[in-house]
């Protein structure tokens, strides 16, 4: 007996009037209160960014349209956007081998071949309620962000073999990987590899091997997933950012470009591959993927911004005026709602600008940009603006841009923002490769490596404060986030080491570098140009608590 059915909430997403029907009926009849249908995955989508259900009814074919159940399952569970409570059963027309891989990959709670009987479904759906039932502890913790409770409910099922054990050994993994212990959560995959053969489990060992910056072993259990599974489009999208670690571009936009072949209405990996496309200079596959990106969810919580001002971008450079001012309205309609969004303001202006030297009006747009520029000594500046101004002053005449004032600006940035060899190349990137900028990048790059090595130096030399003073010498004029994280680490490392007593100088240099690390923003591991976070291809994708998550527009 499920005596709270008469509470839970559902949602049917099916192409078919008649089925919508059907489906709604038959949940009604064991007790289902409230009943939503809706005919698309985009309105799903944007039905279930709107409030939650406890019931989520999906047909996985949608003949006619490029939207697949599957997709939309996939997407929710990775963007965070389904809690952990919610059923989600789909039905088919057919059940295939790989769908019912699929199917437990992605942690479904049932398929179903339709048309089912009302019996049918009502079992399985009493049956996946009960699942939740038991687990209700592990689920509670998470969704309260008890994460190292949950952890330890989770593996405690799991080493007992109680029921649902490899769904809490996944979790498990999982959680480690958030909470940073990668070692332990390589081995609970190991594990699960050895047991259950799966996909996910040997995806899960090269996320950890990632995480713990082992990028040639990680990359070896990948190329060992996609020799049995050549269609495994998360495979494929670690594939794309482990090459995106060792700044092998055009292979991670191979590795993307596969991922979206396969999953033709993933809204992120359509903005992901089209991002980096852009940033390769393959303009016709950018726009592709990025006008893709648009039309599959501009309403949707997971649509960047970004791709509005990117797709501008290389309509400007095709000439395509009506295409840029499209664009533009696009994104101003956006803004209007999140009208307080410090980063959509930055984006509305950069299109701005863009609209301006489209039009021919260079001197009001190069003044623009100038403004633009001076934003860039504020904390709260990123890499995804310093892209976008480096973009914007590569399309200007050539003569309002090589003065000392821009190879300052150029300068400035990238001793901000050269971190690694993978950032350095996408700013070069964004530069279009100018042979001029791409110079002063360069020995930015330098610049930032030479300082980190003498840093080092200095710490084995047992001088843990002349290290300390070194970096942030440099971080007080440029807050490069790379070298104030090492600062951060060599300092906790030499107060542990030599007690808190007796040192207040390196307490003090600590507590600055700490300081420094809360105004400045993280130093990003890899770089699609898409700010999203918690990305885990393959993996058991757990919701984020609403005050870890912030929206696009926000970021």
């Amino acid at each position: 007996m499920d005596r709270d059915i008469h509470k839970a909430r559902a949602l049917v997403v099916e192409p078919q009037e008649t089925m919508r029907s059907i489906l709604a009926a038959q949940l009604r009849d064991p007790g289902v209160g409230h009943v939503t249908t809706v005919q698309r995955t985009r309105e799903a989508r944007l039905a279930l960014e709107q409030g939650p259900f406890d019931i989520v009814l999906c047909c996985r074919e949608f003949e006619g349209m490029p939207d697949n159940g599957q997709d939309l399952l996939d997407e929710l569970r990775r963007e965070n956007q389904l809690p952990h409570s919610t059923v989600f059963i789909m039905l088919c027309s057919e059940v295939t081998y790989h769908q019912v891989v699929e199917a437990g990959e992605s942690a479904l709670d049932g398929l179903i071949i339709r048309p089912c009987s009302a019996t049918a479904l009502e079992s399985r759906l009493l049956e996946a309620r009960k699942r939740k039932r038991e687990l209700d502890p592990v689920l509670q913790a998470l969704d309260s962000g008890q994460d190292e409770q949950a952890l330890a409910l989770a593996i405690r099922r799991w080493e007992a073999q109680q029921p649902y054990a490899q769904w809490c050994g996944r979790l498990g993994g999982e959680l480690l990987l958030r909470l940073g212990r990668t070692g332990e959560a390589r081995r609970v995959f190991e594990a699960l590899a050895d047991s259950e053969g799966a996909s996910w489990a040997l995806l899960g060992v090269a996320r950890a091997q990632l995480a713990a910056g082992q990028w040639q072993q990680a990359q070896s259990v990948v190329q060992r997933v996609l020799q049995s599974d050549p269609d495994n489009a998360d495979a494929h999208e670690l594939d794309g950012r482990l090459l995106m670690e060792q700044s092998q571009f055009d292979r991670a936009l191979q590795a993307y470009g596969r991922a979206v072949e396969i999953t033709p209405s993933c809204l992120l990996r359509n903005q992901h591959a089209g991002a980096l496309a852009f940033y390769q200079g393959q303009a016709a596959s950018a726009a592709q993927w990025l006008s893709s990106a648009v039309s599959i969810g501009s309403q949707s919580k997971l649509f960047d911004p970004l791709t509005l001002v990117l797709l501008a971008m290389l309509r400007a450079d095709a000439g395509d005026v009506p295409g840029l001012h499209a664009a533009a309205s696009h994104l101003a309609l956006y803004r209007q709602r999140f009208a307080d969004s410090p980063r959509l303001q930055r984006l509305g202006d950069v299109m701005e600008a863009q609209v301006m030297m489209a039009e021919g009006r260079t001197h009001v747009a190069t003044a623009s940009l100038s403004t633009l520029s001076d934003a860039a000594r504020d904390d709260a500046f990123d890499i995804e603006g310093a892209n976008l101004l480096l973009g914007l002053w590569a399309r200007t005449p050539a003569g309002q841009r090589f003065g000392p004032e821009h190879e300052a600006l150029v300068r400035r940035l990238g001793l901000r923002f050269c971190t690694g060899r993978a950032i350095t190349e996408i700013l070069m990137a964004a530069s279009r490769r100018d042979a001029t900028v791409v110079g002063w990048l360069q020995a930015c790059q330098q610049a930032v490596s030479s300082v980190a090595e003498r840093a080092v130096e200095h710490s084995l030399a047992g001088k843990p404060a002349a290290a300390l003073a070194l970096l942030l010498e440099h971080a007080r004029q440029h807050p490069n986030a790379k070298l104030i994280e090492m600062a951060v680490a060599l300092g906790h490392r030499a107060m542990k080491a030599r007690g808190h007593a007796h040192q207040p100088d390196l307490q003090a240099a600590l507590d600055e570098a700490r300081a420094l690390q809360a105004r400045t923003p993280r130093a990003a591991s890899h770089v699609t140009a898409i700010q999203r976070n918690g990305r885990s291809p393959g993996g058991l994708h757990l919701r984020v608590r609403a005050q870890e998550t912030a929206d696009a527009e926000g970021n």
